[in-house]
């Protein structure tokens, strides 16, 4: 943690469950090809990194979390890390989790969750590779995941996205621009 830069600006952080679909989710956020490296092989962000946005804004990219195959002794070590900065950062304005909308909410999901709940900072949900669901799947489990949220995070807003469909492109955009303190308030899981 002592490694982080030191700045006086804002930070929202995009964590995800690994092969979730972070790392396209934010090259088609920002409008860039390979900004973040995407592989088929889970796990392939093992750092936190930093990507400035101007204005002294700054996306952060956090390392997946759930990937079996990493060592127990980095994956505690990953926990620790991830668990810190997301409960003590004080530039952290908000966090985009990203989930695979045909597996949302899983145990790590909900301890991201919880480790971040605790800030009552905004939280937007991106349920990625929505394009791979019915338009009747996507809507139920859209509606499913913002039922299971509305009582105990009030402060998460949950939409569909799809990095190849380009889905759910404004809507994020605007999410974006709210955690980054560009816009209104979280107003809780519509």
């Amino acid at each position: 943690m002592s490694d982080l830069p030191a700045h006086g600006g804002i930070e929202i952080a995009f964590a995800g469950r690994s092969n979730a679909g972070k790392s396209s989710a934010i090259n088609t956020l920002a409008n860039r090809n390979r900004l973040a490296y995407v592989s088929k092989t889970p796990g392939r962000t093992q750092l936190i990194n930093f990507f400035e946005l101007g204005a002294d804004r700054y996306l952060v990219d956090l390392p997946g979390y759930g990937y079996a195959d990493v060592p127990d002794k980095i994956r505690l070590h990953w926990q620790h890390i991830l668990s810190t900065y997301l409960m003590s950062r004080a530039a952290l304005n908000g966090l985009v989790l990203i989930m695979d909308a045909r597996h949302p909410l899983t145990k790590l999901d909900w301890q991201m969750l919880e480790w971040f709940g605790t800030t009552g900072k905004p939280v937007h949900i991106l349920l990625t590779k929505s394009d791979k669901l019915s338009r009747q799947q996507a809507t139920d489990t859209l509606r499913k995941v913002r039922a299971e949220l509305r009582d105990g995070y009030p402060q998460c807003t949950v939409q569909l996205f799809s990095s190849l469909k380009r889905l759910g492109l404004e809507e994020a955009e605007v999410a974006l621009t709210r955690l980054l303190g560009g816009g209104e308030e979280t107003q809780g899981a519509e």
